[in-house]
């Protein structure tokens, strides 16, 4: 794809110096939404509004959708009253509400000036739901049906109002506005003419609430393999929809959240090339020097320890080795679990099964660690002094504990953590090798003060 928006570019730029507009016109015409968006986002201010007015109506709103915020505001700022007007007209209320959510005050306040009046109604509405809900994040244009129609009347319906609708695959029988069921345009088109709606439509349904949070909701379409999820309040009236769409744009953003806090990172809700370079010092810094504070305890330790470090010069050898093997134990167990508990697929009743699994693994994975680590002590590193044989069984009984600490912790503190309300993913990688170090370090050093100096002739 990256090769054809480039070549695609490259032959558009040369159109362009050629002043040959219909061709680039009858190009573009051919090529998908979100892919003209990747072109035109690369484009100078000048050429982008000049590109963009070559496209018909309703291409130019889907791809206008799709562009990132800051040349949707460029575009705006651009259009006369009648292109902005037109492109809202073509655009659905949970776009235009997202739309809103991400210009500045002036672009918000001539967007809903020149918004119809539905759509204006509606987009207050969708901006009274709390940020994440699934009120925020659905759309208020679905195809409704009544109970007493019958196919016939209801597939007439569909064709009357549904030019309008996000979605018609699956429609939803409503009466006063209280969600009965659901019914797709399959069942519809496969009826009787004379079948009656009330007959064909399917109650035992899913369906979200408005306050929900949205990532559940987005977690509903993985689990019952759907396209759209009804959306009601309190009192089941139907309100809205979420549409597959959506869905995955959450799980992306919710994903891409998750890497930056278990990398140590402040989320953005940006990409990666929308970041100023002091927005990108800003998020990771707070997390660099709480890190760097923790690890204070690991030089006292080490100060602490001093004569022993004096004494015998080697224990420092293994230090960094054992460090990292506890880090990457941690961070093994610690991903693993915040991945189970964000799919659902295990919570805190779970704890001590977990806690059983991991410890289990965990000394299976210390005990072949350690033995490495001793053959490789004694034949391959050559340690020939006397207290040879107690510093390798130091350093592998050290290395089968810290492995065993470190999987604890990694699979308890997410859990805990989820427990209390916070977003486990904090307690990921950085924090969990912080804590482990520190503990490694103390194992090494009370085995080797008790078993490793002792034989060092004096």
């Amino acid at each position: 794809m990256a090769v054809f928006s480039t070549d695609l570019s490259q032959t558009i730029e040369t159109l362009l110096e050629r002043k040959q507009y219909n061709s680039i016109r009858d190009i573009l015409v051919t090529v998908n939404a979100p892919d003209i968006a990747t072109i035109l986002e690369d484009q100078p201010a000048e050429r982008l509004m000049r590109l963009f007015r070559l496209l018909p109506k309703e291409l130019a709103a889907d791809v206008f959708v799709e562009m990132e915020p800051e040349r949707q505001e460029e575009l705006i700022n651009g259009f006369s009253d009648k292109e902005l007007s037109e492109i809202l007209s073509e655009m659905y209320d949970d776009d235009a509400a997202d739309l809103l959510e991400e210009m500045p005050a002036n672009v918000a306040n001539r967007i809903l000036k020149h918004a119809d009046p539905d759509m204006r109604r509606t987009i207050n509405e969708l901006l009274k739901y709390p940020e994440d809900s699934a009120g925020s994040i659905m759309t208020t244009e679905f195809c409704d049906l009544r109970p007493t129609m019958s196919a016939a009347d209801a597939l007439a319906h569909i064709r009357k109002t549904g030019i309008d609708k996000e979605t018609i695959d699956t429609c939803y029988v409503t009466e006063r506005r209280i969600l009965l069921g659901t019914i797709t345009l399959r069942q519809l088109v496969l009826a009787d003419g004379g079948a009656l709606v009330s007959d064909m439509m399917d109650e035992n349904f899913v369906s979200a609430n408005t306050l929900d949070d949205s990532e559940q909701v987005a977690d509903m379409f993985a689990k019952y393999d759907l396209l759209s999820i009804p959306v009601v309040d309190s009192d089941s009236r139907l309100v809205g929809i979420v549409t597959v769409d959506d869905a995955i744009d959450v799980i992306r953003e919710e994903a891409t959240e998750d890497i930056e806090k278990m990398a140590a990172i402040t989320p953005s809700g940006k990409p990666y090339p929308r970041l100023s370079v002091f927005e990108i010092y800003k998020n990771r810094i707070p997390w660099l020097m709480l890190m760097m504070l923790s690890a204070t305890f690991t030089q006292f330790i080490l100060k602490g320890f001093e004569d022993a470090l004096s004494k015998l010069v080697v224990l420092s050898f293994y230090i960094p080795m054992l460090m990292d093997t506890g880090g990457n134990s941690g961070s093994q167990a610690s991903v693993t679990i915040i991945r189970s508990l964000s799919l659902g697929e295990i919570e805190f009743k779970d704890i001590f099964k977990v806690i059983f699994k991991e410890l289990r693994v965990a000394l299976m994975c210390g005990a072949t660690l350690a033995v490495l680590t001793f053959l490789k002590l004694r034949f391959i590193d050559g340690l020939d002094h006397s207290y040879a044989l107690s510093v390798a069984l130091a350093v592998a009984a050290t290395l089968m504990i810290t492995v065993v600490i470190a999987k604890f912790f990694g699979c308890t503190l997410p859990m805990l953590v989820k427990k209390i309300g916070l977003d486990p993913a904090v307690m990921a990688s950085p924090m969990i090798t912080t804590i482990v170090d520190a503990l490694s370090l103390v194992i090494y050093f009370l085995i080797a003060s008790a078993f490793v100096l002792p034989n060092i002739p004096i």
